[in-house]
């Protein structure tokens, strides 16, 4: 396992301290301030030791380019208003990071901007990788929700620097999930939701070792509903996922693994139409779906009420619009009451768990979708290994 930041000697450093703050914002404001409050315990440590603290972060696909409603300069004011002073530096590299950099004391915080304004950070390039690594002393990681990606900030820098460690949340995160695929309480049950099989893949396929009910929803569901021989008018589907999905089935046969699939949905003629209720579980000629419905739902939650442990990654239906959120939030309301150990990846799980207002009933919300299930899949991440 990889140090971890209070086995550093930091005062009077510079400390780069890669944090993941890609948090909703809208219109210069911070909607949604969970993964900021995830990352204080390291922050406040570092400020504590007498540390000069250099956050750095993503925010959404900015692919290169400033994108002026990507920018973390509102996230530096969000945290200046309600946490301690942060200051905030115009570029993540050159003379507007060193000049922010060098003004600060002992226990003072800066917050450089976007990483994803430059190509080089998703590429890992070892020109940028070296530029970032030049602004400071040491390294901590703490942001859980990109341990998976190989990036200059997550990987390309821990490369090159010699004092590096893993910040408390990382910490508290690779504890949870090694604790929990040692001692899984059963049956487990699974929830994968989100728009394709393909992203899926291969947490379904490391889930069949462990889980003993998978429930798919979200587009993805209509591709393994084409598969079943069932109708499914104009849904998303996959067709180069077919062949994948069958595979799915001889393994969960194998493992003697149920599958759950939706047998009524939410649908509408176009992506944003009108909501209508389908009682079938085929879906008419003209009419995609874009949540399970009341049928499924009620399903899925007596299914799930049979499990001690249950993982939820992905929504139900397409959460950003109330009229197809319904079920996403029915199934985080039921989890929230119920007995079952509940472990939440991914941020629109995260979300839904948050805005039902059962998130202090669920056992571990996890700050990194992506990154969870990739150590479910593997038991490593490359962000982590990097820093032994």
């Amino acid at each position: 396992m990889a140090k971890s930041i209070k086995d550093l000697n930091i005062k009077g450093k510079k400390l780069f301290i890669r944090v993941d703050f890609n948090v909703p914002v809208k219109d210069g404001e911070v909607k949604d301030d969970t993964r900021i409050v995830e990352a204080l315990k390291t922050i406040r440590f570092a400020k504590n030791e007498g540390a000069k603290v250099i956050l750095a972060s993503h925010l959404g696909r900015p692919k290169g380019e400033r994108v002026p409603e990507m920018s973390l300069k509102p996230v530096a004011e969000y945290i200046s208003a309600n946490f301690f002073p942060c200051a905030f530096a115009d570029d993540c590299i050159g003379s507007p990071a060193k000049s922010a950099i060098d003004a600060l004391e002992d226990g003072d915080v800066v917050l450089l901007e976007n990483l994803r304004y430059h190509k080089a950070e998703e590429k890992n390039l070892p020109d940028f990788a070296a530029e970032l690594a030049s602004l400071a002393d040491v390294y901590v990681n703490d942001a859980f929700g990109a341990c998976h990606r190989k990036h200059a900030s997550t990987y390309g820098m821990a490369e090159i620097m010699s004092e590096k460690a893993a910040g408390f949340l990382v910490d508290k995160e690779i504890k949870y999930f090694e604790g929990m695929l040692k001692n899984t309480a059963r049956p487990f049950g699974a929830i994968v939701g989100g728009a394709k099989v393909s992203d899926k893949i291969g947490v379904i396929e490391s889930l069949m070792q462990l889980a003993d009910k998978i429930f798919i929803g979200g587009a993805m569901a209509y591709t393994f509903l084409k598969h079943e021989g069932k109708t499914i008018g104009t849904s998303m589907v996959e067709e180069d996922q077919l062949s994948v999905v069958q595979e799915i089935y001889t393994t969960a046969k194998k493992k003697k693994v149920q599958i759950f699939l939706p047998v009524d949905h939410v649908i509408s003629s176009e992506f944003n139409g009108a909501p209508m209720d389908c009682d079938d579980v085929n879906i008419p000629n003209g009419f995609m779906g874009l949540d399970i419905g009341k049928k499924s739902t009620d399903l899925y939650i007596e299914e799930l009420n049979k499990c001690k442990t249950v993982l939820w990654n992905g929504p139900m239906g397409v959460f950003e619009n109330p009229d197809y959120a319904k079920a996403t939030f029915a199934i985080a309301e039921a989890l929230g009451a119920g007995k079952a150990t509940v472990v939440v990846g991914g941020g629109d799980s995260a979300a839904a768990v948050n805005q039902a207002g059962v998130s202090a009933n669920i056992d571990h919300i996890s700050t990194g979708g992506g990154a969870s299930l990739e150590y479910i899949e593997f038991g490593r991440l490359p962000g982590v290994d990097i820093l032994d």
